[in-house]
């Protein structure tokens, strides 16, 4: 009976995860840019009780901005979501002079803010179009 409901429980698992929107929807949901993870980072687990989520990418990469802005991505990126502010990253880097850790994304109308060892603020528009990252060797 146990091995049966497990098999049900994964049955269920996979149909709901398969179920789950697109990761530029639920970012536009959550009013932050649609560019902002790299095009192929489509694989997520968001919980929608605590905010966290995690965001897959296949491999490490930079991603370039119409701004010249430029992120670097990890593999596995983490943070809480909430409306306008993806706050406590793990897995994300801009070049501030030198490559900084990024530790909150928010919004305010026109204005997309990345906190990394000091608040910097961009234009959304450069971040609301998705792009291709780039393959990198390191983090």
């Amino acid at each position: 009976m146990n091995e049966l409901l497990h098999v049900v429980l994964n049955v269920l698992f996979c149909l709901v995860r398969k179920m789950q929107k697109p990761l530029p929807e639920l970012l536009k949901e959550y009013d932050l840019p649609v560019g902002i993870f790299p095009r192929d980072a489509t694989n997520y687990e968001f919980n929608e009780a605590t905010g966290k989520l995690i965001v897959y990418i296949p491999a490490i990469c930079e991603v370039g901005y119409k701004d010249s802005s430029c992120l670097r991505f990890l593999t596995t990126v983490t943070g809480y979501l909430e409306k306008g502010k993806l706050a406590d990253i793990e897995g994300i880097k801009t070049k501030v002079m030198i490559w900084q850790k990024v530790t909150t994304i928010s919004t305010e109308g026109t204005k997309v803010y990345f906190t990394a060892g000091l608040k910097k603020s961009r234009s959304r528009d450069a971040y609301e179009v998705l792009r291709d990252g780039f393959t990198m060797d390191k983090f």
